[in-house]
This record gives structure tokens, sequence and C-alpha cells, in this order.
């Protein structure tokens, strides 16, 4: 008999160790297959909530948060390509990608969350996709009204949310109240709000992780 697991995945869509964390994650969910009937909700993190609206370019201004050379960068970047390709997701870091903010985003992403969780997890894939293959802009509301109809999402509808600011009190509610229980970077995986897992982790360690967290009393 399937065990029930929640899943709190607290990440940014301009976070890459977030697309390689949630790949590895669904990927270690069908490893277990009926073993586990897992409910993924996602939470909203900013990597860069004060970013204006024209973002800036990912290159310098990851050389300058980090203190670490460009060069630096592109080989870092190169690394997360390769975890990426393991998973089979794709990154295509460029020299014009840029960082964006990414408020609006998890505007809807909140609101896919009231949709359902298929919906909200095809929307934050899509929006994982856009950003990092297809070089897309998440702040762009005709981008994100796109992508919400992907996600089998109605467009008119996210249009409305996108353009009423709606959403707005909740996302800085749960932002502030996963800072508060200690999540300072992403990926955080809370898994039945009692066991954390940080980081992009492959898949074995999140296998590992969820065994041996039903395997304790409930």
């Amino acid at each position: 008999m399937a065990r029930a697991l929640t899943i709190d995945f607290i990440s940014d869509v301009m976070c890459p160790w977030c697309a390689v964390g949630l790949h590895s994650l669904l990927q270690a969910l069908d490893q277990l297959g009926d073993d586990v009937e897992a409910s993924i909700r996602f939470r909203p993190f900013e990597l860069a909530p004060d970013m204006d609206t024209d973002g800036e370019y990912i290159i310098p201004h990851l050389s300058a948060k980090y203190g670490i050379s460009e060069a630096q960068v592109r080989q870092n970047q190169a690394q997360i390509t390769a975890r990426g390709a393991q998973l089979g997701f794709r990154f295509d870091f460029r020299d014009d990608s840029r960082k964006w903010n990414t408020f609006d985003a998890h505007r809807l992403l909140h609101w896919a969350g009231e949709q359902g969780e298929e919906q909200q997890l095809a929307l934050k894939k899509g929006l994982l996709a856009a950003y990092f293959t297809d070089n897309r802009n998440p702040s762009d509301p005709q981008v994100l009204c796109e992508l919400a109809a992907e996600a089998g999402l109605d467009e008119d509808v996210a249009r409305e949310v996108l353009a009423s600011g709606r959403y707005a009190e909740e996302v800085r509610h749960e932002e502030a109240l996963w800072q508060q229980r200690g999540v300072s970077s992403v990926p955080t995986v809370v898994f039945n709000e009692r066991y954390a897992l940080t980081g992009g982790q492959p898949v074995e360690a999140y296998v590992e992780a969820i065994r041996d967290l039903l395997a304790q009393p409930s």
C-alpha cells in the first residue's frame, strides 16, 4: 500500500540547481513507484527580489554576487549543464542570458497550485524550461500567459491574475514563512514537514531519504 508523502519544494525559477533538484526528485519518485503517493507543493523563494524590470546579464551578475571570475561562472555553468543532461534537462546558458525578477512567476505558480497539483507542476517545469532552455523572460506577462496555457491553465484568467496583482500578499507571506523556518538557500525540499534536503541532490539521495523517512513510525 502506498505511503502518503507531502513534499514542499522551496525554489526559484531562475535557480539552476532547482531545475536539477526537481528533475532528480521526479525521477526518484518514479523509481519508488507504487510505494509512495507524493503530493508536491511549490513554495516561493526569490534569488534576486530587488531586480528591476530590465534584468541583468547573468555572467557579470553572478561574478559580482559571488566574487568569482567570469571564467569561473562559465565553468560552473558547464558543470550544471552536464548534470542537467544526465537528467534529461537541457541547459543553454548564453552570453546574453539575463537574471530577471520572478515575483510575478511566483504569483502565477500560487494561482496554479489552487487549480491543482498537476497544473502547478506543469507550470513549474514549463517555467524552468522556458528560462534555462529557451532563454525566455519569466517576468514577461505574455510569456507567463503562454506558459500557463501550455500547462493546461486558463490563459485569460492567468492574464487577469498578472494584471490585478493578485496573490502578492500570499507569496510574500510564504517567502517570509520559509525564511523564518530557516530556509536560506534553494532548492530546499521538505518531506512531511519534518526532514529537509538542500541543493541539487542526485536521484539516489532522494530515493534514500524518502525510504528512510517512510520506514520511520508515523
